[in-house]
């Protein structure tokens, strides 16, 4: 059988239970049909590339090889990572008895066998022996339990490999036994060297065959740092051009051979960029469509994955905001599967997100308004900290005068002071400017009302107060039987209705009758407009834009000696400028 493709375990001799007994049993010897990954495995450590961190002079690995050390050790790594190539090293360099098993075939019965054999061996003054088990997280507890007394007292020495976690797929007891080594996939230089190599090897192509250099990309991209996967893809595409009568294996043999289109991305050139630019350019631009494009172009490239889900995150802030605080929820759940779960299946959380952050209402708000922050701070702006914020929770602090004058917002009724929270010459700085998209434009509504209280100004004369029209009384209540509303830019006055009656609108639009005894609203350009209810105040048109107020906690009727400051953390259903409810600003 195949046992990671880099070279051949065969069963022992005499059938399952029978282990073989000559050094480096349990291999096939490579022939010239054998596959290219097989002839071109490394036939010393010298030629081994990658996983130089753990080739240095004294560390495991290279004890391992040369057999300066009989520690028994577990190879973690991802396919194609030269896993079975070192057991390969191992076996043909030192004059210890081999043994190669593998997990998807070997049992306890086996294992027990070679064991015996290894101790039989060791008492006749015979050569230590080394187990070499592959896929071996596929052993079962009891098969890996069989293993502890042998490898606790170098009876043999292990080498296991797997491409799972063995924390979680190897038992601990025999984890604790061996010394972990971590293979990592080869990086492209390393796969593209390994390429050349086999192209003009006497044990590859045997310079029969040239690659080109479009070609090779493809075939780098293709591999994903697993070689194996690179030199069976050369295989293929030297076999096309061979059949074709060609001495050049070009892109389009190389895309033919192994039935996938070379994709335009060049994760470090221009490539890359442009289509990253093209990604979030097409999800600010709310074109779901091309977003997911751009998105699937990059996984098919081979982009990492979290590399993708870090801009998701960031855009999510920087193009959502506050237009949709949920979208940053859904960006940091996307990275989170990206870690936890993996490709490809993660390809489906971050199709998802991409969906959300593309049809999510937008607002860089946060993004200007950090900006301008540290604008100011860079250009020598900012005081001291005033003395009322100050640290006072050491002793001395009050004597320094910290903390003094603090006024806490939760003993008031409202949640709300007037206090100095910024340098003396930041008062009245408003960094942050909300947008009248989707969530933000509740913060709109309650945003001046906010700074208003906190920086203790007075009502606005002559102006909408918190949303409320100018005419409205400031506790909030609604009117009965008042005068008319008008509207600010010359439009003909809408009367307001009292007690359910329905409001005339100007320009022939039908005003929403109020009900529950509460103001109806007034049009204004001929915008329809919708009901007041529940005694709260209802719409008013001013300067031709119908605006919609309903803050939770204002103008109650049985309240009349509350401030218009009063709710101001209630829920604002709509802008304040001039968009009716349920008509979403994308």
């Amino acid at each position: 059988m195949e046992s990671d493709g880099l070279f051949s375990l065969v069963d022992p001799v005499g059938g399952r239970g029978a282990p073989t007994g000559t050094a480096a049993e349990g291999f096939t010897v490579p022939s010239a049909d054998s596959p290219l990954p097989v002839r071109m495995r490394p036939a010393s450590l010298d030629e081994l590339v990658g996983q130089e961190h753990l080739l240095a002079p004294g560390a495991p690995l290279r004890q391992l090889v040369t057999g300066t050390s009989p520690m028994s050790v577990i190879l973690w790594g991802p396919p194609g990572s030269g896993k079975t190539t070192i057991a390969h090293l191992v076996a043909h360099a030192t004059e210890r008895r081999f043994v190669a098993m593998s997990a998807l075939s070997a049992g306890v019965k086996d294992v027990r066998a070679v064991i015996d054999t290894a101790r039989r061996e060791r008492r006749a003054g015979g050569r230590p022996t080394v187990l070499f088990i592959d896929e071996v997280h596929r052993f079962s507890k009891t098969q890996q339990d069989s293993l502890l007394a042998a490898v606790e007292d170098r009876t043999v020495t292990l080498l296991a490999a797997t491409t799972e976690n063995p924390y979680f797929s190897v038992i601990s007891p025999l984890l604790s036994r061996c010394v972990l080594l971590t293979l990592q996939a080869l990086d492209d230089d390393a796969v593209r060297g390994l390429l050349r190599r086999a192209v003009a090897d006497q044990r590859g192509l045997a310079g029969a065959l040239t690659l080109a250099a479009d070609a090779e990309e493809h075939l780098v991209r293709l591999a994903g740092g697993d070689v194996r996967k690179a030199l069976t893809a050369l295989e293929a595409a030297a076999g096309s051009a061979t059949a074709l009568g060609e001495t050049v294996i070009d892109l389009a043999t190389a895309e033919q051979a192994v039935d996938v289109a070379a994709v335009r991305y060049d994760r470090d050139g221009d490539a890359h960029y442009d289509v990253v630019s093209a990604f979030i350019k097409s999800m600010r631009g709310s074109d779901v469509d091309a977003a997911l494009h751009w998105l699937a172009r990059m996984l098919v490239a081979g982009e990492d994955a979290r590399f993708i889900a870090r801009r998701i995150v960031i855009f999510a802030s920087e193009d959502v905001g506050m237009a949709d605080p949920t979208a940053l929820s859904v960006a940091t759940a996307a990275a989170h599967a990206v870690e936890y779960v993996g490709l490809p299946e993660a390809q489906l959380n971050l199709a998802q997100a991409v969906i959300h952050m593309a049809t999510a209402p937008k607002s860089n708000s946060a993004t200007t308004a950090i900006g301008a922050a540290i604008g100011d701070v860079r250009a020598g702006r900012g005081g001291s900290v005033p003395r009322a914020l100050r640290d006072a929770h050491y002793s001395g602090a009050r004597g320094l005068g910290h903390g003094a004058g603090y006024r806490y917002p939760h003993d008031d009724h409202r949640g709300v002071v007037t206090q100095q929270y910024v340098p003396d010459d930041l008062v009245g700085m408003d960094y942050y400017q909300p947008s009248g998209h989707g969530a933000e434009r509740a913060v709109g509504t309650r945003l001046p009302l906010l700074r208003r209280i906190v920086r203790g100004q007075p009502p606005p004369a002559n102006s909408t107060a918190a949303g409320q029209p100018a005419n409205a009384p400031e506790s909030g209540q609604p009117t009965r039987g008042t005068a008319p509303g008008r509207a600010t830019n010359g439009t003909a006055p809408g009367p307001s209705a009292s007690n359910g009656t329905a409001g005339p609108a100007t320009n022939g639009t039908a005003a929403g009758p109020s009900a529950s005894g509460g103001t109806a609203e007034t049009a204004a350009s001929g915008r329809a407009v919708e009901p007041a209810a529940n005694g709260r105040l209802g719409e008013q048109a001013v300067s031709g834009a119908g605006t919609e107020v309903a803050v939770s906690g204002a103008g109650e009727p049985d309240d009349p000696g509350r401030g218009p400051e009063d709710g101001v953390h209630g829920k604002v259903t709509a802008d304040g400028g001039g968009t009716p409810a349920g008509e979403e600003d994308q």
